[in-house]
């Protein structure tokens, strides 16, 4: 078949014409000219490399998440990386294990439960910087709008999104107090509610208690994972079953970010007190109750053994129980879970 050209050579040729080299389908710059170093029109001779295309661009992680976090963002997803283990015992707990309430953990001259009202209170008064005298609160948890007044009868609590007493029965019992303080006072941790509702929910996790309000709850329960994966605190198999439950029904729902408080706090606000089994170690005696004199609780002989009862916290001017213990923040309520 002498004298029949195939289409390969034929393109070649035309593209010799025209002055250019032909490799691998992509047009590049002529080859030297003839007489000069490279060979002078040897076809033989390598041809220029070709520019290469650029790699696509990698994903960017989502802004506000950790390292950590990064290529993780799904809640629903958090949940399996969460250990599942059995409820530990209640014994040693008080709240004043977690310090009191509340502390200045991030250092800016308020204490926590103000800066919970201002960041989420609308048409506030104030007293100084720090001090919310009154304000509204568009409430989550019952999707009401609740009136604040300082020394009233607020209805206004700083709920623990993932509850003290949950966190003392799956890990936090062995933590430094620093680090329970921290989880005590981190912003990631605390949502202002209906105090009826925070009261209703106790030391519940997912599976004993959620939010009325049914639209929050994917939000609720995807901070309670941010919660216990931030302080690496354990859930129980029907916790975990109750949380994938949720966020089934909103499997767009994202991790919320871990936020910048550390998970040891700089400041705890005073010493760490001695567990109840300490106590009660030390005297070699179970502490009694005291008795009704007037200013004493008839039945509990601390705010932390009222809490174990299930009982708490006391508001001013609607609790008679208010004036049995010491208000040490002056904020009007006493036994604050």
């Amino acid at each position: 078949m002498r004298g029949r050209l195939s289409a390969a050579a034929i393109v070649v040729g035309a593209a010799l014409v025209a002055g250019c080299t032909v490799t691998d389908g992509r047009e590049v710059s002529p080859a030297p000219a003839a007489g000069s170093a490279a060979g002078g029109g040897n076809l033989d001779a390598p041809a220029p490399a070709a520019t290469q295309t650029p790699s696509a661009p990698t994903t960017t992680p989502k802004p506000g998440l950790s390292e950590s976090e990064r290529g993780n963002s799904s809640a629903a997803a958090a949940v399996e990386g969460l250990a599942v283990k059995g409820r530990a015992p209640m014994t040693g707990y008080s709240r004043d294990q977690f310090g009191a309430a509340w502390v200045d953990v991030d250092g800016n001259g308020c204490d926590t439960r103000n800066d919970q009202l201002q960041a989420t209170l609308t048409r506030k008064s104030m007293s100084g910087s720090c001090e919310v005298l009154a304000g509204s609160l568009d409430d989550p948890y019952t999707r009401s709008t609740i009136r604040f007044v300082y020394g009233g009868t607020s209805e206004v609590d700083i709920d623990h999104i993932v509850a003290l007493g949950d966190a003392w029965q799956k890990g936090a019992t062995p933590w430094p107090f620093a680090k329970r303080v921290a989880f005590a006072n981190d912003p990631l941790n605390l949502q202002p509610t209906d105090a009826g509702a925070n009261r209703q929910k106790g030391d519940g996790d997912a599976a004993t208690w959620l939010p009325p309000n049914k639209p929050y709850r994917c939000e609720y329960v995807a901070r309670q994972v941010a919660v216990k994966k931030k302080y690496a605190l354990w859930v129980t198999a029907a916790e975990k079953d109750a949380m994938l439950r949720v966020l089934g029904g909103c499997p767009g729902q994202d991790l919320p970010p871990a936020g910048p408080q550390p998970t040891i706090a700089a400041n705890t606000g005073g010493q760490a007190p001695a567990s109840t089994a300490q106590r009660n170690s030390q005297s070699g005696t179970r502490p009694k109750p005291k008795k009704a004199s007037g200013s004493l609780d008839p039945r509990f002989g601390t705010c932390g053994e009222a809490n174990d009862a299930g009982l708490g916290p006391y508001y001013r001017g609607k609790d008679a129980e208010y004036d049995w213990y010491i208000d040490r923040d002056g904020d009007g309520a006493v036994c604050e879970i």
